[in-house]
């Protein structure tokens, strides 16, 4: 029979000095322990989301009706109000560190990357990049220090990204691949409904999406029944028809220059070959409704 590793126990634990009861992320507490041999909280449940990353030694996660082996560089989730329970190896106990957190926004973000109660593990090996956010959360929680709820919720977004780099080979049954048409096509409309009032062109948005620009232009089409260029510009005026109706006290220029347009006498003339008059006078017309 081997002999147990003889580690020092500790435990650990810091809680935000700050916490938003009304947000959509807030990152309650953190820890970190050094377990006894045969260490087993549970079985038990919990009312917030609770993340584990194993240091070093081992131990068992069981969740759902499935255990799982875990060691150095593996990570764990712990979703609210599911039993689970946990246990330290006997002769290798592990040390661990944790982060407890809550909110509307981090169920979407855990949705998001892929983790949940029926894939809870993601496993990173010797990253030190995890470790190290853990830390920065405890160590800002410490100081006490203003904004330090806010601190530790950026801390909390880097360890997911994190994380959903790590389980994205795992996840080859996404029904959006990276490089499917219709995937393409939502990356050029997120980019055009965020970007239209900067100066871009269709060449520099096929380069900043790392795709050829014909291609790019193709699929668009096949996809809108609009080019980029046209759907760019009916996003322009639309935009613009809102702030004209909206806001009294900007001037058609400004509304030009608001909504991407440098020449206002060029969205004038646009603005009426799309909806039959000038800017001004669909202004008139929206204020005698």
């Amino acid at each position: 029979m081997s002999t147990p590793i003889k580690r020092t126990d500790s435990y650990y634990v810091v809680s935000n000095p700050q916490p938003e009861s009304d947000s959509d992320l807030s990152v309650l507490f953190t820890g970190s322990s050094q377990t006894k041999p045969g260490h087993k909280p549970g079985p038990k449940v919990v009312d917030y989301y609770l993340l584990h990353h194993v240091q070093s030694g081992s131990g068992t996660f069981t969740c759902q009706g499935a255990t799982y082996r875990l060691g150095a560089g593996d990570s764990f989730l712990i979703e609210p109000g599911k039993l689970i329970h946990y246990q330290a190896d006997e002769h290798d106990p592990w040390f661990y560190r944790w982060i407890a957190f809550e909110g509307d926004r981090a169920a979407r973000l855990l949705q998001q990357i892929g983790l949940s109660s029926q894939q809870p593990i993601v496993r990173t090996g010797r990253k030190r990049t995890i470790p190290v956010l853990y830390h920065h959360v405890q160590t800002v929680f410490q100081t006490r220090a203003p904004y330090a709820g806010l601190k530790a919720n950026g801390y909390l977004h880097l360890l997911l990204a994190e994380y959903a780099e790590a389980l994205k080979p795992q996840q080859a049954d996404d029904p959006h691949p990276s490089g499917s048409g219709e995937h393409i096509v939502q990356q050029a409309l997120h980019y055009l409904s965020t970007q239209y009032a900067e100066p871009i062109t269709i060449e520099l948005m096929a380069e900043a999406l790392g795709y050829n620009r014909a291609y790019l232009s193709t699929l668009f089409k096949k996809h809108t029944g609009l080019t980029p260029v046209t759907f760019l510009l009916r996003l322009r005026i639309d935009k613009a028809r809102l702030l004209l109706r909206e806001r009294a006290e900007l001037t058609v220029e400004q509304i030009a220059s608001s909504v991407g347009f440098q020449d206002p006498l060029y969205f004038s003339k646009q603005f009426k070959r799309l909806y039959g008059m000038s800017p001004s006078d669909y202004r008139s017309a929206m204020k005698r409704l």
